[in-house]
């Protein structure tokens, strides 16, 4: 691995106030919200075997109450995208005076 690597990675989660998830080669960056609840993305099968990492850059809507309305992929390869949207629907974000819009990025890297 690169020894610019942990740079890249901790200013990436400095410009997106980043809130990692512990989890077998995933973290995720967020948005403004804070994230009370985060379900880690399934790593796929497929995407596995044949060693596909990545980013998957995602914008969820979030009702005031934190329930996660929608997630639209934004980017990302089309074997990890559906895991992490699946992922996102199931979080559960701190409550706020209005419906907001958070952007997501979730890293996938094999093991």
């Amino acid at each position: 691995m690169s020894r610019c690597f942990p740079v890249v990675v901790v200013s990436i989660a400095l410009l997106f106030h980043a809130h990692p998830v512990l989890s077998s080669g995933q973290d995720a960056t967020v948005g403004t919200r804070k994230v009370i609840t985060r379900v880690t993305p399934q790593y796929p099968g497929m995407a596995r075997s044949m060693s596909i990492r990545g980013s998957v850059k995602l914008e969820a809507v979030v009702a005031p109450n934190g329930t996660v309305k929608s997630v639209e992929v934004k980017g990302g390869h089309p074997l990890l995208a559906q895991a992490a949207q699946n992922a996102i629907h199931e979080w559960k974000f701190e409550p706020a005076p209005r419906e907001t819009r958070e952007a997501i990025e979730i890293k996938f890297t094999p093991e």
